[in-house]
């Protein structure tokens, strides 16, 4: 199940946040981790920030991950694991992203990733990692910086 970030009060500060322009952000929670408190307060911080994000629920497969980016016509797809099984579902997602031809697409993610497993995902082509206790605005000025020179870049 696709669910859109809930409405808050908060006034977007995105420049770019009517029409197009907007970045489109799948928040996803792969594999069997039911923990999605982070997922959650990243979604919002990112919707808040004037972003239109799809969280798509807990206990995703990278397909329906996938799936979700392109139906969605997503500029980027964030994860978060919990789990450990960081270095499976990246590395899943990452060649469909490829078997599909969808280069447009910016992967991050963030959650318990251990220091070592860092580097090796990004040279699989996940373009940033953030480990817990990463601001949220950290997080929404990175997505920001890469994701709209991407997203742009496809319009």
């Amino acid at each position: 199940m696709v669910q859109h970030a809930p409405a808050t009060n908060a006034t977007p500060t995105n420049a770019a946040t009517n029409g197009s322009d907007r970045l489109r952000v799948v928040v996803a929670k792969p594999g069997l981790d039911g923990h999605d408190r982070g997922a959650k307060v990243i979604a919002r911080a990112l919707r808040d920030a004037g972003m239109e994000v799809i969280y798509t629920g807990l206990h995703q497969t990278p397909e329906q991950i996938v799936t979700a980016a392109v139906q969605e016509d997503a500029d980027a797809i964030g994860l978060s694991i919990l789990s450990g099984s960081h270095m499976t579902q990246f590395e899943r997602l990452m060649t469909l992203l490829r078997e599909q031809g969808i280069d447009d697409v910016v992967v991050f993610g963030g959650g318990i990733i251990p220091e070592g497993d860092i580097k090796p995902l990004l040279d699989m082509g996940v373009a940033r990692i953030f480990t817990p206790g990463a601001p949220t605005h950290e997080v929404v000025a990175w997505v920001r910086e890469n994701v709209g020179d991407a997203a742009s870049a496809h319009a």
